[in-house]
């Protein structure tokens, strides 16, 4: 690893990583979140030694992720990254909503300094675990000279945060980029870098609300064979502010849901385009109504809908 006096501060949330199960072979049985941060750094002897300091921000099952959890995280990622004494900032997180807080990170704070998720597919009393070797990735992704932004690294692979993707349901290597493609692969402790560190200018984690209770209810809505709508009236009445289509192909709509997206628009609903397709974007064509969200997959697209109807976006 490189050689930085500066600190590294890990930020446990819980996930698959500090999970457990009553046996060794048990890769899907267990329970998350059961080991604080602390405890798996400490199960990682080549991270003994270097400057490391630990804060348990949240112990959850990240499928469980909330926006208070969100915000804190923010917020204690941004207070650290800001200190001289800090060289980079690494989370341990969960798999299964890793992308969601990666990107929400990316768009709020675009950090100067390396903020590094991690995370494992198995837990960490598997006899294969995959946290220990992920989060000394981490850490050494962190002490990277010029490492910059919001970045994960799983199974050896770095990714920017704007692009992480979660693309399988048991594999070690469950995460890529889609068409933008990694930026590098960490190998015996350093990075070999393909493209250049993401560059984002973030929106400033002062200006969330403070009350994550209140901030704008956005749903996706998934456009399939038989769509008839029926949900969208019910999300606008239970107060729904804005709605993304999970749609089919380059953003097409099944006729009966687009008719009741277009109602909800019309009753001053915001309403994204965004597809089911994990690669690719999707294309805006003149008269097609709804506004396309590009490249963004439907849940990056409705946190950027929500920081957009913040009026921070």
């Amino acid at each position: 690893m490189q050689s930085d006096a500066r600190q590294i501060v890990i930020l446990g949330t819980g996930g698959t990583i500090a999970g457990t199960a009553a046996s060794a072979t048990d890769h899907t049985g267990y329970s998350a979140a059961q080991l604080g941060v602390a405890q798996l750094v400490s199960a990682v002897p080549p991270l003994a030694g270097l400057p490391i300091a630990c804060e348990q921000v949240a112990q959850l099952d990240s499928k469980d992720m909330d926006h208070a959890t969100w915000l804190a995280l923010a917020q204690r990622a941004a207070a650290h990254l800001a200190r001289a004494d800090v060289a980079g900032v690494v989370v341990t997180h969960g798999t299964d909503t890793l992308e969601e807080t990666a990107y929400f990170l990316h768009r709020v704070l675009g950090p100067v300094k390396p903020l590094v998720l991690t995370a494992a597919m198995r837990p960490a009393t598997a006899l294969g675990a995959d946290g220990p070797q992920n989060l000394l990735d981490a850490v050494a992704l962190a002490r990277t000279s010029g490492a910059r932004g919001v970045l994960a690294v799983l199974a050896g692979e770095v990714h920017a945060g704007a692009s992480l993707r979660k693309r399988h349901t048991y594999r070690v290597d469950a995460f890529d980029s889609g068409d933008a493609g990694p930026i590098g692969w960490m190998e015996e402790g350093r990075l070999r870098a393909t493209r250049p560190w993401p560059d984002a200018p973030g929106l400033g984690v002062d200006r969330l609300p403070a009350d994550a209770s209140n901030w704008p209810a956005v749903e996706i809505v998934t456009s399939h064979a038989g769509s008839d709508g029926r949900i969208v009236p019910a999300l606008c009445q239970a107060g729904v502010r804005g709605l993304v289509i999970a749609a089919t192909g380059n953003g097409t709509v099944h006729h009966t849901l687009e008719q009741a997206l277009r109602e909800a628009l019309a009753g001053g609903v915001a309403v994204w385009r965004s597809s089911r397709c994990l690669d690719g974007r999707v294309t805006s064509a003149p008269g097609e109504g709804f506004p396309s969200a590009g490249a963004l997959t439907p849940v990056q697209a409705r946190i950027e809908l929500m920081l957009r109807l913040m009026g921070i976006a």
